[in-house]
């Protein structure tokens, strides 16, 4: 089993796992990953990546959207046919054309919405079966799969705006992602279990070396 991860922000190594540092949206990202598997293909492409989001949902989902279409830029590169690709996706208005891209090389393309991400977020996880690229196709990354530069999206009709099935994942048993709960599971006292890898390089590491203990001071110079 062949395992290419890849990330912005550095990974903990695990064994058996082939780890890239880079941008995909990147051609020489791209191009790495691609060179990985030397002629051979991968069963399942994932793709949970997103960007910070800014709070303007219009850029936030285009945003998204591009970085999907890198994601399956790639996954034309790599994928056997008949293999699987699963990405994030922002659930928004105009998203009809990013619907008709993936439909062009996957026959079964579903919506899914696990019951671990909240209900006011508009995260969802599109589930694409059966690789299939059109007949004469061939994979490049001169062109991006996105050109919406004299594209409306709101006149997209009939067999131009495709409807996508929605599935919600999980059963009414499972725990409400928006919901609070006790610590105290199933009666019994709450017990902390350590992270199995801490952060390598998080944002908070310089606030955490400030922190004092009791009659401490610490005083902060500015660098230079």
């Amino acid at each position: 089993v062949k395992i290419v991860a890849v990330d912005l922000q550095a990974m903990a190594p695990l064994p058996g796992v082939v780890q890239i540092q880079g941008d995909i949206t990147k051609l020489s990202t791209a191009e790495e990953i691609i060179s990985h598997f030397k002629g051979e293909t991968a069963d399942l492409v994932v793709c949970d990546g997103a960007p910070d989001v800014t709070g303007l949902h219009d850029m936030d989902e285009y945003i998204q959207g591009q970085l999907l279409l890198a994601a399956l830029n790639i996954t034309t590169h790599v994928l056997k046919l008949g293999g699987t690709f699963v990405a994030k996706i922002f659930r928004g208005r105009d998203v009809s054309l990013l619907y008709s891209q993936l439909r062009i090389f996957f026959p079964r393309v579903t919506l899914a919405k696990p019951r671990s991400s909240r209900n006011s977020s508009i995260e969802a996880f599109v589930v694409c079966q059966n690789y299939a690229p059109p007949e004469g196709y061939v994979p490049t990354m001169a062109n991006p799969l996105l050109d919406n530069t004299n594209c409306d999206w709101s006149e997209l009709n009939g067999i131009n705006r495709l409807i996508v099935p929605f599935v919600a994942c999980g059963d009414l048993s499972g725990y409400d992602s928006d919901t609070n709960y006790s610590l105290n599971l199933d009666g019994k006292p709450y017990q902390y279990t350590a992270p199995t890898q801490l952060p390598i390089s998080p944002p908070y590491e310089e606030a955490m070396a400030l922190i004092t203990k009791p009659g401490e001071t610490v005083v902060q110079l500015p660098d230079g």
